[in-house]
């Protein structure tokens, strides 16, 4: 596996720790492939995140969204023991996290036929949009001239 030495950029960027920390932490984790899913593009600023979560039941799920990190927890419930020949379907605890950019929140969760879906949007605050700024040429402001030759 490749290491990436980010030394260079953090000498030329200011506030951009949370993206390096991510970087540095991807590369490092054991990704489990346990519940299967889906990232979708809807639109350009709509998203889609859609869980195959077969043998669960609502109560056994919970999606948390705390500042940018998007949690999924799953965990069955005891209530009653089974002898199974053959268990394809797996039944185990599962807990996934999303790292959300700034701005995308979760709009909506559904769970239907086994699947889960998070619907995700980006919106972006009216103050961060970018605005045309006036000029002003009123008489106090300074002026230009050009001299004659």
């Amino acid at each position: 596996m490749r290491t990436y030495d980010f030394a260079p950029l953090w000498r030329s960027t200011i506030g951009f720790d949370r993206l390096f920390d991510l970087l540095d932490e991807t590369q490092h984790r054991i990704e489990d492939n346990y519940p299967p899913y889906n990232i979708e593009r809807l639109g350009e600023d709509r998203y889609q995140i859609s869980l195959a979560l077969a043998g669960f039941h609502l109560d056994e799920i919970a999606v948390t969204a705390e500042q940018n990190v998007l949690t999924v927890e799953g965990r069955k419930s005891d209530e009653a023991q089974h002898e199974y020949l053959y268990q394809g379907i797996s039944a185990r605890p599962f807990k996934r996290q999303y790292n959300l950019a700034d701005y995308v929140q979760v709009k909506s969760a559904t769970f239907d036929s086994g699947l889960l879906r998070i619907e995700l949007v980006r919106e972006i605050p009216e103050a961060m949009k970018p605005r045309r700024i006036a000029i002003d040429g009123g008489a106090s402001a300074g002026r230009i001239t050009q001299k004659a030759a």
